[in-house]
């Protein structure tokens, strides 16, 4: 397995999660660490931590990846040697409520288009020209389940992954011809914050999404994200879904009686 000791990774929505979880996941791996999120305060906790664990350098920044101007002023003013980034994980998303499309409400489908779609877009563009001209580097995208197959009130939250999906393929043809990879890890049911943010802190109605089953770990998500990562320079794991046994599909679940 190629090392990754002193690489330069770069991880969006790094404060919780699966974020969180790549971040640690790197940090075993001796990489060095550019921590991006908008919760600064969680992001520097982590980064000390990671630190005091195993010994990496850890560069935060506060970030929303939807602010095109703040992603372009952030990645430039980075001194050079942050800016040669050898991984970047997009991982910032997340979802909004399971409203009908015709009871939807538009500053949910406008927040995660510009998070899940255009933020991804904005970072890989700032980013990935360095990767280009230095002929190497990886683009691992974490996409979704929801990306391959829908799902009752998921409309634009699986729009904006079948959009993912979709661009991670296309980007793959934009690279060919370089050392550039481009994966995407599609998890299906993971526990996170992603069910408490998407009904907006109702915990009760999260820990129902879960119910009667194991969902996958944020750090499950991890080991594959590091997998994409660590292959053979000659080899690129364009997807990987990634789901709890207990579950088939979007819909279709193996939920046991307590």
């Amino acid at each position: 397995m190629p090392s990754l000791k002193g690489s330069m990774v770069c991880i969006t929505g790094a404060s919780s999660g699966i974020g969180a979880a790549c971040a640690e996941a790197f940090a075993r791996e001796g990489a060095a660490l550019l921590l991006l999120a908008r919760r600064k305060e969680r992001l520097d906790e982590l980064a000390k931590a990671l630190t005091a664990a195993h010994g990496v350098r850890v560069v935060t920044a506060g970030l929303d990846v939807r602010n095109h101007a703040d992603v372009e002023s952030c990645l430039r003013g980075l001194p050079a040697e942050w800016q040669a980034i050898d991984i970047l994980v997009n991982n910032a998303g997340l979802s909004r409520g399971l409203n009908k499309l015709h009871e939807g409400r538009l500053e949910d489908w406008e927040e995660m288009i510009d998070t899940n779609l255009k933020g991804l877009l904005y970072v890989t563009r700032a980013v990935l020209p360095g990767m280009v001209a230095r002929n190497r580097g990886d683009i691992i995208n974490i996409g979704s389940i929801a990306g391959h197959q829908t799902y009752p009130g998921g409309n634009v939250y699986c729009a904006t992954k079948f959009a993912v999906t979709g661009l991670s393929r296309s980007l793959k043809m934009d690279l060919i011809g370089t050392a550039v990879r481009v994966s995407s890890v599609d998890p299906g049911l993971v526990e996170t914050e992603f069910s408490r943010v998407r009904f907006r802190g109702d915990s009760e109605r999260a820990a129902k999404t879960y119910e009667g089953l194991k969902p996958l770990a944020a750090e499950d998500v991890a080991d594959v994200v590091v997998f994409c990562a660590t292959r053979p320079p000659h080899v690129n794991i364009g997807e990987i879904i990634l789901t709890p046994l207990d579950q088939a599909s979007t819909l279709l679940l193996n939920r046991k009686s307590p």
